[in-house]
């Protein structure tokens, strides 16, 4: 994305936009007359601020979308004031009033008159506050406390004002200077004025205005997340914006500075590209934009700026057809009319789940969208969750308790819209969620869209701190904008895909089946992609023992997916995503680490890149189920040394696990923030200590989950047989050839009819299919056809058994402190250690000995003979 380099030298010492080349379709208006409405009185009714709900701003009941132009700066008078006369403004806010703009947005902070005078033409106002400077200013304490100063005395000007939509720390600090600085320290220095203003006015909203050159600056404590864009192309302006929205997280992306120069590329081009850049903006769910500027005076570094117009009207306030663009284009957002609605099915699950259900149904009833019914699926509660159904304008399905997939599959028979949009009982969805969701599905031809789910913000300090835990239902993304999973508390599909792939696997009656339907969606060809505005507000577990008793479900689902996409998981029972895992944005919370900044040699990128790595291994840590196994197997021998006192020396050993994975979770709550700035020191520790207990409790959980699922198929591999593990090989003489690739296939299918758990080797393995799954081991298959002429093969076979490692060690170990324990006549320790090591051997055993029985019946079956 290149700078026009041409403009680049004259805009780098302003603080106004930076343009973009591209070729620009010219508009066919140029000239107009709009006449200047009388001056309006004040309102009578009581004005409240904006709250933030999830990615959009609301003013009361209402939803607010930021349809804006910035003002100013102008010429500073004599006495210091930099705005025209309050005649001036008047005249303007009353046209700007009547272009069917709600916001403006200022670069310094406005005196209260004009705030007033704001109000009173229904104007709100976003305040800037100058926190920034154009050089080193760091490192100049003079600089520093004007700045403190300066961000102090406007913050507590404008503080309580009802007209104030948010306030702007500081606006584009130069790339150059942060890169000086060193990002953190410039990050340090905007959080510390951000609590300087929210001490003047704590019910304020707060953000900084970036822009692409700085897009790496981690400000998660800012209540907005601002960006100054100028593309002069549609295509690129759509995809930075996705990926501005997932920078963003589960916060409104406002577009601060938006616009195009008209001196350099007619007025006529300008009105075309205004008209594009803010549908674009809305379309892709940002909860606002302001366009740059009102007027062609501007005033910036001391002097009147003349080789630039990127006003809406000119210096003389007569309208450009620009205005008439602007004008036009906020009035058809944030849906642009004339689009054709498809009919849309909303199914909602639920299983005892009265708690909750009527605030889903409430939502579902504020829904915006012309075309669309509901479907509540009561898969046998018996809490009344079904009676409170009854009581809304849906259709309610009773059936017994049959689990999650068939509920749904049931709500798919029902349904009759052509999108099939699942939500859960205890989620609450955005007025537009159903509308972004059908706009995602018209132009990306996809065959399912989903959308985040953000906890809700008033469900108490432990779900607070379960929201910040992992574990919670989350999307993946391929790129910014295609998905390779989509949550199930918030998925749309086309009817046709689902329907196509046979509807949810009734296997899985908690969890998983989403896992499972996007995979088997994707295989099929068809593509899920992200939509970052089709949100819904979701409950979070409100105890421990909810959160233990989801987390345990989710690790019978996780083994349950491993069983049936074996090859979707590494070796360390993971899955192994293809794409990015996304918590609240691109955070260092879920990467532990900053990642790679591109800035160009020499700081000469004009748009920067945030290069994460994937997570590593100590990043992993805490969360593998060996890991787990481990700390849980020396916490058993540490407490074993009351009964043989030689055992304690397993207890430094403990600690130095323990100590790895609380060293790896304090690196990713350090930067967690539960709420802003006046909070205690004492309150915020707490939570971050309880949170850590969630981290080094979820894996816990799940290992538990995957384990009693696992100990099921143990007595299943009973029933189906065992067989000495040992390395062994298969010969099958063929008269007529088949390649390598049909014949491993051929393999694969016959094991897996027979309910093996089968893994394909990768492009660097030197083997070719791999039985079994788990902790303990598995058997794995290499094959070679020996080609004889006229289509006569030998193709043989190979298998031999892997062991664990980790199981063998641990094994082995026990086996010789029972031993040992034995030597020092410990017999309680010994009899406990031995039993303890026959029982790991007697799993590995059974685990590898089923596997290779699987082998030998399948190979059979082919007509394979076991070579003597």
């Amino acid at each position: 994305m290149p700078l026009q380099r041409d403009s680049w030298e004259a805009a780098s010492s302003l603080s106004g936009p930076q343009a973009m080349s591209a070729t620009v379709v010219p508009a066919t208006s140029t000239t107009f007359e709009l006449a200047i409405p009388r001056v309006s009185r004040p309102i009578a009714r009581p004005w409240v601020r904006p709250t933030l709900r999830g990615k959009f701003l609301w003013v009361g009941e209402e939803k607010f979308y930021i349809r804006g132009v910035t003002y100013g700066p102008f010429r500073p008078h004599a006495d210091g004031h930099t705005y025209p006369s309050p005649k001036s403004v008047e005249r303007d806010f009353a046209l700007i009033a009547a272009s069917g703009i709600n916001a403006i947005r200022t670069y310094n902070a406005p005196p209260r008159w004009l705030l007033d005078c704001a109000q009173e033409h229904g104007l709100r106002v976003m305040v800037g506050l100058q926190g920034e400077r154009h050089f080193a200013f760091l490192e100049d304490k003079k600089a520093l406390e004007d700045i403190r100063k300066q961000v102090s005395t406007g913050a507590r000007a404008c503080s309580g004002h009802p007209a104030v939509l948010s306030f702007t720390i500081a606006n584009e600090i130069p790339a150059h200077i942060v890169r000086w600085h060193g990002a953190r320290k410039v990050e340090r220095f905007i959080e510390s004025l951000f609590c300087l203003a929210k001490d003047h006015d704590p019910d304020g909203l707060f953000c900084y205005a970036n822009f692409p050159t700085t897009e790496y600056l981690d400000l998660q404590f800012l209540d907005l997340v601002c960006f100054n864009v100028f593309l002069e192309s549609q295509p690129r302006l759509e995809a930075y914006l996705a990926r501005l929205q997932n920078l963003a997280g589960n916060r409104p992306l406002v577009m601060t500075e938006i616009g195009l120069d008209s001196m350099r590329n007619g007025e006529a081009a300008q009105a075309t590209s205004l008209d594009w850049q803010i549908r674009t903006a809305f379309a892709a769910g940002c909860a606002g934009a302001f366009v740059f500027s009102w007027t062609d005076e501007w005033h910036t570094g001391g002097r009147e700026v003349k080789d630039w117009k990127f006003g809406l009207t000119d210096q003389d306030r007569k309208p450009k057809p620009a205005l008439t663009a602007v004008r036009k284009a906020f009035a058809d957002t944030p849906f642009e009319p004339g689009i054709r609605w498809p009919r849309a099915s909303v199914v909602v699950c639920t299983f005892n789940g009265s708690r909750t259900v009527r605030q889903c149904l409430e939502g579902l009833e504020k829904l915006r969208y012309p075309n669309y019914e509901v479907i509540v699926i009561d898969d046998g509660s018996t809490d009344g969750a079904g009676e409170i159904a009854l009581q809304y304008n849906v259709r309610v399905i009773r059936t017994e308790n049959r689990g999650l997939s068939h509920a749904r599959n049931l709500g798919l028979a029902a349904a009759t819209g052509e999108i099939i949009a699942y939500l859960d009982d205890d989620a609450s969805p955005d007025p537009d969620w159903l509308s972004y969701l059908a706009l995602t599905f018209q132009r990306t031809n996809s065959a399912g869209v989903g959308g985040p789910n953000i906890p809700f913000p008033d469900d108490g300090e432990v779900a607070a701190c379960i929201a910040h835990a992992p574990g919670g239902p989350t999307h993946v993304l391929l790129s910014d904008q295609e998905a390779e999973h989509i949550p199930g508390c918030n998925m749309a599909f086309r009817r046709d895909w689902l329907q196509s792939i046979g509807g949810f696997d009734v296997q899985f009656r908690v969890a998983g089946d989403d896992v499972d339907a996007c995979w088997r969606i994707q295989e099929a060809g068809g593509r899920l992609v992200f939509s970052p505005a089709a949100m819904v507000l979701h409950h979070c577990r409100g105890t421990l023992r909810g959160f233990w008793k989801q987390q345990v479900g989710y690790g019978r689902a996780e083994a349950m997916v491993e069983r049936k996409w074996p090859g979707k998981y590494n070796t360390a029972g993971q899955i192994a995503w293809g794409g990015r895992i996304y918590s609240d944005g691109l955070l260092r919370s879920v990467q532990c680490a900053r990642g790679r900044i591109y800035q160009g040699t020499w700081g000469t990128a004009f748009y920067t890149r945030m290069y994460s790595p994937q997570p590593g291994l100590l990043h992993s840590l805490p969360g593998m189920p060996e890991w787990v196994l481990l700390n849980v197997v020396l916490a058993g021998l540490s407490a074993m040394g009351f009964l043989w006192p030689r055992l304690l020396v397993a207890l430094p050993l403990l600690f130095l696990g323990l100590a790895v994975g609380l060293l790896t979770v304090a690196l990713r709550i350090s930067f967690i923030r539960f709420s802003s700035c006046p909070e205690t020191h004492f309150a915020r520790g707490r939570l971050r200590i309880f949170t850590a207990f969630l981290y080094l409790l979820q894996p816990l959980a799940r290992f538990w989950g995957r384990l009693r699922y696992e100990f099921g198929l143990w007595r299943d591999r009973r029933k189906s047989g065992l067989a000495f593990p040992r390395r062994s090989g298969f010969r099958l003489w063929n008269e007529q050839g088949q390649s390598s690739i049909e014949r491993l296939q051929a393999i694969e299918s016959t094991l897996r009819e027979a309910a093996a758990v089968v893994r394909r080797g990768g492009d660097y393995d030197d083997w070719d299919l791999e039985v079994g799954s788990g902790v303990f081991g598995n058997v794995r298959l290499r094959l070679v056809s020996e080609e004889y002429g006229s289509g006569k093969q030998l193709v043989r076979l190979r298998g031999y058994p892997r062991f664990s490692f980790l199981v063998l060690v641990l094994a082995s170990s026990l086996a010789v402190l029972a031993w040992a324990a034995s030597s020092d006549h410990a017999w309680v320790a010994t009899c406990v250690l031995g039993a303890l090591a026959l029982a790991v051997g007697g799993l590995t055993f059974q685990a590898v000995g089923s596997a290779t029985a699987a082998v030998c019946r399948a190979l059979n079956k082919l007509g394979f003979e076991e070579a003597r």
